[in-house]
């Protein structure tokens, strides 16, 4: 994980709008923001930048989607990272089950939602007691 300070959302969307909307949000409030139109690129992306504090995922993407992603992603680097499945399906809560997900949120969204949804999991992070 990134330890400079400012936390690193890794925002994985195959929807352009989306992903620059997240982007310019996050990044003004004050978090580095890795994006990747696709499951393959947020993996080469991981690789070179490190795991990040947060993974924000669409489902449905071409070349690699977000259950495999999902699954490359917990195999080679474990589930501490909280990832949060942004989908527009009707069953986005068991979509986030289905992957084991930490949380879920449904398009259409408010950016401020998603604010609510990464603070959860920071507050979340501070509470836990420190690795032994």
């Amino acid at each position: 994980m990134n330890d400079s300070g400012a936390k690193t959302i890794l925002i994985v969307e195959d929807d352009k709008d989306i992903l620059f909307s997240l982007n310019i949000f996050l990044e003004s409030e004050g978090y580095n923001v890795l994006l990747a139109e696709n499951g393959m690129a947020a993996l080469e992306l991981i690789q070179v930048h490190g795991v990040p504090n947060l993974i924000l995922l669409d489902m449905k993407m071409p070349i690699m989607n977000g259950w495999e992603f999902s699954a490359e992603f917990t195999k080679k680097y474990g589930n501490k990272t909280p990832i949060i499945v942004m989908t527009a399906a009707a069953n986005v809560e068991q979509r986030a089950k289905d992957i084991g997900a930490s949380g879920y949120i449904g398009k259409p969204f408010e950016l401020d939602d998603i604010l609510r949804s990464i603070k959860k999991f920071e507050q979340e992070q501070m509470a836990a007691p420190a690795p032994a």
